[in-house]
C-alpha cells in the first residue's frame, strides 16, 4: 500500500509517516524542506526501522507534481499536508498563502485525475468554523468567514476538494484539527519551526531552555476566564493515528460519502495560561512571560465535539495536557543536545 505523504518531513507529517510505517504502508515523501530539515527522514528510520523515500520539489510546481505522479503509478492515496501554516504571518503575506497552499492542492489534484488516484486526505482546520457560535463545535457548526487568509485557504481548499469529487472518481476526507502539540515519545521528531515560533509551546518550549529572553501572549483581554484565549490542544500522535484511520477507511470502501468531514480535537479547551501553568508544572521550569497585544486573526475561543469522530472512525485523543506539554519538552531538550 504505496501512500504519498506531502509535507511528511514537518511536524503532523512526519508523526504521521511514522505511524503509517509501524502499520505496514509504503511512503513516499514529497517536501520542499522550507519549514523542515531532510535529517527528520533519519530520525523517522531510527524509530520505525525503515527509510520513507523522499522527493524534494515544490508542488507548486506542476510539471513536477505530474512527473511525481507518473515515476509512481501504485499510489493508493494521499495524505497531504503540504502548506503554510501561521495564522499571523497569512495576515501579513495573504498572496503567499493563497499561491503556496491553492495552487500546490490544485496541482495534485490534477495529477491523480491523470493518473486514476481516487484517495486523498486533506489536512484542514477547525479555523473554517471561525468564532463559532456554539460550543463544542460539531462538524454541523456552520462554515463562516475565515478571521485569517490562512483559515481561508482551509475554506476554498475544501471547496476545490469536493468540486472535483463531483467529476471525478476522487473521494476525500478533510480533518479539521484543532490545536496539535507534543512530540512523539523517542524524542526523535516534534515541533521544529524555523526561525521564530509561530505556535504556543515551541514558544514555550524555546523560551525555557533559554533560546527565546521571554515568552509573548498575545492579549489578556479576551473575554474568558483568565482573558487568555482557549484552544482545544490535541497530541500530535493522536492527530497522527487518525490520519492512518481515514485513510485504511477510504481504501478498505467504507466511506459514508464520496466527501466526508471529522474533528479532531479532545473536547476540553485550555486557555493559554492553563498550557503555561501546566508546562510549568510538569518540567519544574518557571517561564518568564510577557503580555502584549492581540495578535490579528486570532479568534477567542474554540474546542472541539468530537464525538462523530469518535464514534465513525473509531479513534479517541488519549493523551491529556500534562503528557502534550512534558512530550514538547523531552522533544526540545533531547533536540538541543543533539545540535
Amino acid at each position: 500500500m504505496q501512500i504519498l505523504v506531502t509535507g511528511g518531513t514537518g511536524y503532523i507529517g512526519s508523526h504521521t509517516v511514522v505511524e503509517l510505517q509501524k502499520r505496514g504502508y509504503e511512503v513516499i515523501i514529497v517536501d520542499n524542506l522550507s519549514n523542515s530539515r531532510r535529517e527528520i527522514i533519519d530520525n523517522i528510520e531510527k524509530i520505525t526501522g525503515i527509510k520513507p523515500v523522499l522527493e524534494v520539489f515544490d508542488l507548486e510546481d506542476r510539471k513536477k507534481t505530474s512527473d511525481f505522479f507518473k515515476k509512481y503509478p501504485d499510489l493508493k492515496g494521499v495524505i497531504h499536508f503540504a502548506a503554510f501554516k501561521a495564522v499571523g504571518e497569512s495576515v501579513e503575506k495573504p498572496l503567499m498563502y493563497y499561491r503556496n497552499n491553492l495552487v500546490s492542492l490544485i496541482n495534485i489534484l490534477e495529477s491523480m485525475q491523470e493518473n486514476d488516484v481516487e484517495n486523498i486526505v486533506f489536512s484542514s482546520s477547525c479555523t473554517v468554523y471561525g468564532q463559532p457560535d456554539h460550543l463544542p463545535v460539531s462538524e454541523t457548526a456552520p462554515i463562516k468567514k475565515a478571521e485569517s487568509p490562512y483559515g481561508n485557504t482551509k475554506q476554498i481548499s475544501e471547496e476545490i476538494i469536493q468540486d472535483t469529487i463531483k467529476v471525478s472518481k476522487i473521494n476525500g476526507i478533510a480533518l479539521r484539527y484543532f490545536n496539535p502539540i507534543g512530540a512523539h515519545e523517542s524524542a526523535l521528531i516534534g515541533e521544529l519551526p524555523l526561525g521564530v515560533p509561530n505556535n504556543l509551546v515551541p514558544f514555550i518550549t524555546q523560551t525555557a531552555i533559554g533560546i527565546r529572553d521571554e515568552l509573548k501572549i498575545f492579549g489578556n483581554d479576551y473575554p474568558t476566564p483568565d482573558g487568555t484565549p482557549i484552544r482545544d490542544y490535541i497530541h500530535v500522535v493522536d492527530l497522527a493515528e487518525a490520519h492512518v484511520i481515514a485513510i485504511k477507511r477510504m481504501i478498505d470502501g467504507k466511506m459514508k460519502n464520496d466527501f466526508e468531514v471529522f474533528n479532531l480535537g479532545t473536547g476540553t479547551g485550555y486557555s493559554v495560561l492553563e498550557v503555561v501553568k501546566a508546562f510549568e508544572k510538569v518540567s519544574g521550569v518557571k517561564l518568564k512571560y510577557k503580555i502584549v497585544g492581540r495578535r490579528e486573526g486570532d479568534i477567542v475561543q474554540v474546542w472541539a465535539d468530537p464525538t462523530y469522530s469518535n464514534k465513525e472512525l473509531g479513534w479517541k485523543a488519549k493523551r491529556n495536557l500534562e503528557e502534550m506539554v512534558a512530550s514538547a519538552w523531552k522533544w526540545e531538550k533531547a533536540y538541543r543536545s543533539r545540535i
